[in-house]
């Protein structure tokens, strides 16, 4: 496994129930600030085998951007179930919930 897809998978598991992380968040986080992409692939494909916590990544404007309703009404109420609120245009206020991790020693 690639270096970037072990600390993307480290980093995703480190956000804690009731917080988030952008997409682009994560890549910064695992060193690689353009890789918000890979970051998507990598949840689409291991979130599964690795039992990542895929619904607290959202995007740079802190809403849910899973097009397939259910899928999308899903995660929202995962991350409501864990304390996240939603404003009037389904967005999280990054300022409070957002997760900032440790730099990897």
């Amino acid at each position: 496994m690639a270096p970037f897809t072990e600390q993307v998978i480290r980093i995703i598991k480190s956000i804690p129930e009731g917080r988030v992380m952008t997409y682009g968040g994560v890549a910064r986080a695992a060193g690689s600030p353009r890789g918000a992409r890979q970051v998507v692939r990598i949840l689409h494909s291991m979130s599964r085998k690795h039992k990542l916590p895929w619904h607290r990544v959202v995007n740079v404007k802190g809403q849910i951007s899973l097009t397939e309703d259910e899928s999308s009404s899903l995660q929202k109420l995962y991350l409501q179930g864990e304390g996240v609120l939603f404003d009037e245009q389904d967005a999280i206020d990054l300022e409070k919930f957002q997760f900032h991790p440790e730099p990897a020693e």
